[in-house]
């Protein structure tokens, strides 16, 4: 791997080397004939709402994710609401999560009418502590929403040994993780396949994400795949028939076209991104101020994000940033301490770890287009930032 200085002009000048966190331009340019036709056969066809790509899709991301059944909506926050909106919340119902999330995970269990319990994290991955869920389950306790954060899956076989027989539902929120698998028993099982439900986003930046919003419910229950429908188009089946409140969240058309046609390449994206991974772990794992997060035994990491926890990490993010290197920080507040959710009465310093993460994770670009020599340049600019 080549010194920072060896980067360098043969006057010494630093290049103006570029490596940004997410590249989708070079990623359309592999694509841009497929999808140009695909959403040309929208527009000749007229019927952006629901057309047959939804369908589609619906039928593509069911078998990718080993379900039977996916029922496509509006965005990812849009599919953890409709999936906590069929637990039918009563005043006092709890649902235990995650503080370190995006936003919308916690935002649907309020939105839902549940209270949100939060429990925190494992140090090493980062990951719902399984342990604290199990602390947390109680008489009001309704339901369970378990993140796959950075594209790694939570010790589903767990949470679900700690529900049991019992009637609490478990909510997978996999926006971050579509093709993320778990070796459960000697079996491979899907991110999404184990819950009552499991979520997915479409947003624009996912590893399979479409050209503006866009989410899918996945599940293994008829019954909840046609209450589903019913509440993504107002509660109803037949136009102006209502059966019970929904709401409007439906895919475009042109949206299930355009990621019809990348869930093909999806599988070697996912490919690109653990190759692109496996060089960073081999080039940070000696680099003093850096630790690694670790992948769960048994998981398959989809590597949405190849987040590091790093010394300094505000130092180092700027540092980057004058090298050319695009960096992002997932998450910068644990959702515990934010404004809106103080009602609840949690208290700096009440989930230590999810805090602490806060503070020191670093997200570094992973994307399948990388070269490996972008890689080292963003490995060894982290290297010399320490040294």
């Amino acid at each position: 791997m080549k010194t920072l200085e060896e980067y360098a002009d043969a006057e010494g000048r630093e290049t103006a080397r570029q490596v940004p966190l997410l590249d989708l331009r070079a990623q359309y340019r592999q694509i841009e004939s497929e999808v140009r036709k695909a959403i040309d056969s929208v527009i000749e066809r007229q019927q952006f709402i629901m057309g047959p790509e939804v369908l589609e899709l619906e039928n593509v991301i069911a078998k990718l994710c080993e379900t039977n059944f996916a029922v496509a909506c509006a965005s990812g926050t849009d599919a953890l609401l409709l999936s906590l909106k069929l637990l039918d919340m009563k005043p006092g119902d709890e649902v235990i999560t995650t503080p370190f999330t995006f936003f919308a995970t916690a935002g649907a269990i309020h939105n839902s009418g549940g209270k949100v319990v939060f429990v925190d994290v494992d140090p090493e991955t980062l990951l719902i502590d399984v342990s604290q869920v199990e602390d947390a389950v109680g008489r009001n306790t309704r339901a369970i929403v378990p993140v796959h954060l950075y594209g790694q899956m939570a010790a589903m076989d767990e949470l679900l040994r700690v529900i049991g027989e019992s009637e609490i539902r478990i909510v997978e929120d996999a926006a971050q993780a579509i093709g993320a698998r778990r070796m459960i028993d000697g079996q491979w099982k899907m991110a999404g396949s184990m819950g009552t439900t499991g979520v997915l986003s479409f947003f624009p930046s996912k590893n399979l994400g479409g050209w503006g919003d866009g989410g899918m419910v996945v599940t293994q229950e008829e019954s909840l795949a046609k209450r589903l429908r019913k509440l993504r188009t107002h509660g109803g089946m037949k136009r102006y028939y209502h059966e019970e409140v929904g709401t409007n969240s439906r895919l475009d058309s042109i949206q299930a076209a355009v990621l019809k046609v990348k869930v093909g390449y999806l599988d070697a994206w996912l490919d690109a991104r653990r190759y692109n991974a496996a060089l960073y772990d081999e080039m940070l794992v000696n680099v003093e101020g850096v630790t690694i997060c670790r992948t769960d035994a048994g998981n398959e990491h989809s590597f949405h994000q190849y987040t590091i926890r790093a010394e300094r990490r505000d130092d180092l993010e700027n540092f980057l940033k004058e090298k050319g290197i695009g960096t992002g920080v997932y998450f910068p507040i644990p959702l515990h301490l934010q404004t809106c959710f103080a009602y609840l009465g949690y208290e700096k310093g009440q989930l230590p770890v999810a805090e602490a993460a806060a503070a020191e994770v670093l997200s570094l670009p992973v994307y399948p287009e990388l070269s490996v020599d972008d890689i080292e340049y963003v490995a060894e600019c982290v290297a010399s930032f320490y040294r």
